[in-house]
């Protein structure tokens, strides 16, 4: 029995090892993903693009807090999911305050600069989601940074699909549909990460 004890200890040692290591590697790209957007959005004057990089801000955040998450126990890990999950309601607003100051103000965007960063957050992303992948169903905490990376690659296809349209179009307002479409994104998203985090902390309760 000793024995077996033994053997799980180190398993779940070993899970924690595995999903810290992802969590860094996810966390780096999202940061250094996060200047790099930052900054672009402001160049290009691209709303789409200036909220897509303060998504990679959160997920930094939110990365960090799970790296927290995965050394403790049930309850620690629900309420890292609910932190996370204030965090992207916290974003939905400024995206959506944004998307009305520019509704007021309108430029169209530089769509060059705009669709060569979209570009690049798409593959950062999508390494990330690769990353995550067979850690998602380990437990609430991998599970809702998991769905925070799959929600980033529908955020990049929208902010390259609006940049496709500004330059069609020549209007800022595709850039401002989709600044307001992603914040509607996290917002449902959020509800569901603080769901699942409630409902986690009322079994830790019990």
């Amino acid at each position: 029995m000793s024995d077996c004890c033994q053997a799980k200890s180190c398993e779940i040692e070993a899970l924690r090892a595995k999903q810290s290591g992802m969590l860094k590697a996810v966390l780096a790209i999202n940061a250094t993903m996060f200047l790099v957007e930052m900054a672009s959005g402001l160049l290009a004057g691209s709303v789409s693009l200036l909220a897509d990089s303060l998504d990679m801000l959160g997920d930094a955040l939110v990365y960090g807090l799970s790296i927290y998450a995965v050394t403790r126990g049930d309850r620690q890990k629900a309420i890292s999911a609910l932190v996370k999950g204030y965090v992207m309601l916290g974003f939905a607003v400024f995206v959506l305050a944004q998307a009305g100051y520019r509704t007021l103000h309108p430029q169209a965007p530089e769509t060059q600069l705009m669709g060569a960063v979209g570009l690049l957050a798409l593959a950062a992303n999508a390494t990330c989601l690769a990353l995550l992948w067979r850690r998602r169903s380990d437990d609430i905490n991998m599970r809702s940074v998991w769905l925070c990376s799959r929600n980033d690659i529908v955020a990049n296809v929208a902010v390259l699909m609006a940049a496709l349209l500004v330059w069609w179009s020549g209007s800022a307002w595709p850039d401002l549909v989709v600044g307001g479409a992603l914040a509607v994104l996290f917002s449902v998203t959020a509800a569901s990460v603080l769901r699942q985090a409630n409902s986690q902390l009322r079994l830790a309760h019990a």
